[in-house]
């Protein structure tokens, strides 16, 4: 499979996932997912693993879902899934570093690519038992049927012995990729243990030759061997992510019940005990769930402790006045939002929340200049349009605020929208509503998705 095929089907894959109701693009999440993976990519850069071809055709884009299932995915062209609930179980940047960096490796090492080129290869060998099996079958019928099923045996089993060892050489790439990158070898063996007791639940008790993937057992026993010979130090829990991981466990258990229960954990007996980085993720999680829960006497009770158990830490700071900022938004006060976080800020979380308040605050003028910069270098960032399109909204600029809706369906890849959108675009400039200049930039925009869906039609 050329790159530009496999590009081309990880999108149409994409595309699903962005319409997925799971699909979440939650700013400080995403923010945090990608103080990882990029480390990652320029490790893999580095060490030669990811090539200048793969790194210019593939999208090298990481999906969050708020499902609350222990997995991760990689998908042709660059596209990677990672469940929230994998991020919180994870109790270092170590542990999810080593997901990231195993599914990193199956993309560079074109697994996909070669799983489809072995099972092309294998189809005249099944080709050539069929006719066997056919001259066979005129003599003796049951050694007819003995030749299609041993065929189909064995073409099953290098099936599975070939994905094994795409696991094996993911594993293997992957820790020397995370370790280029600065996180402890380590992870990996942390995170073979949590999927080994998430494996006790969901294993259907197949033998291990019959299995698409090793053992976890066998793979984590390979890690620690190769993790005792880097001679590194052992994991360091920060409070940074102890609060990513509480908020991982919020968005990916939504139920009531869940959310009362970690409000209630915060209150526990045995809350004392807990180490001071466990203390901080619990009151986090408290703190946002009240919120949920819209209980504000609740969120006034916890949102002190939780500035006391982040006090000295400026990254751990920050997510405490950054949910702040989010729950004083879902009060409806927008002002104290601003109050609360930085608004001259180039990080996403603040950017996105800030243009949020200024467009409520009658400050849409300020919000529209400030994301407009940030699209401008940051094209493919969706939630960036849509924020856009409410200040250019605020503004009484029909035009350019369609032409962001437009925009933002691009960068989901979902261009059938994002065609409707522009020819509105193009009906409101017709009818005078905006400058000449924004109505050429509509025009060539909506000719180029036009283009994009006449591919789109040719590869159906």
């Amino acid at each position: 499979m050329s790159t530009a095929a496999e590009r081309k089907l990880g999108e149409r894959i994409a595309r699903e996932l962005y319409r997925d109701p799971d699909y979440i693009d939650d700013p400080v999440l995403v923010e945090y997912v990608q103080g990882i993976w990029q480390p990652l990519m320029a490790a893999a850069r580095a060490r030669g693993e990811l090539t200048p071809e793969l790194d210019e055709r593939f999208a090298w884009q990481v999906l969050l879902g708020k499902d609350r299932s222990i997995n991760a995915f990689a998908l042709p062209g660059g596209w990677l899934g990672l469940h929230l609930g994998l991020v919180s179980v994870t109790a270092t940047r170590d542990e999810l570093a080593s997901v990231l960096a195993h599914e990193l490796s199956h993309v560079t090492q074109r697994h996909i690519s070669r799983l489809v080129t072995n099972q092309n290869q294998q189809a005249p060998l099944m080709l050539a038992a069929m006719i066997l099996g056919a001259l066979a079958a005129s003599k003796n019928s049951h050694a007819a049927a003995a030749i299609g099923t041993g065929a189909q045996a064995l073409a099953a089993q290098q099936q599975l012995n070939f994905s094994r060892d795409m696991e094996r050489e993911a594993d293997r790439i992957g820790l020397g990729v995370m370790s280029a990158a600065g996180f402890e070898p380590q992870g990996f063996v942390a995170m073979f243990e949590k999927l080994q007791q998430a494996a006790r639940l969901n294993d259907n008790g197949n033998y291990p030759y019959l299995r698409t993937h090793p053992m976890t057992s066998e793979r984590a026993a390979d890690m620690q061997s190769r993790q005792q010979l880097s001679g590194r130090g052992p994991l360091q829990p920060t409070l940074e992510h102890a609060l990513a991981a509480g908020r991982a466990r919020v968005i990916s258990n939504p139920g009531v019940d869940a959310l009362r229960a970690m409000v209630t954990e915060a209150d526990a007996g045995s809350f004392a005990a807990l180490p001071r980085v466990r203390q901080a993720g619990v009151l986090y999680a408290a703190t946002f769930a009240a919120a949920r829960l819209r209980e504000p006497a609740v969120v006034a009770r916890l949102q002190p402790r939780l500035d006391a158990a982040t006090a000295g830490d400026a990254a751990a700071q920050r997510l405490a006045r950054l949910l702040a900022a989010e729950i004083a938004m879902a009060q409806g006060d927008a002002a104290r939002a601003l109050r609360t976080i930085d608004t001259e800020s180039r990080r996403r979380p603040e950017l996105l929340l800030a243009a949020q308040a200024q467009v409520q605050t009658g400050r849409a003028a300020d919000a529209a200049q400030r994301l407009q910069t940030w699209v401008a270098t940051q094209p493919r960032d969706a939630a960036a349009w849509q924020q856009l399109s409410a200040a250019h909204a605020a503004q009484g600029q029909p035009l350019r605020a369609v032409r962001a809706e437009a925009e933002a369906r691009v960068a989901q890849l979902d261009y059938t929208a994002a065609l409707d959108r522009f020819k509105a675009a193009q009906e409101l400039a017709r009818k005078g509503g905006g400058d000449h200049i924004e109505a050429s930039i509509v025009d060539t925009r909506a000719r180029e998705v036009e283009s994009l869906l006449r591919e789109q039609a040719l590869e159906r």
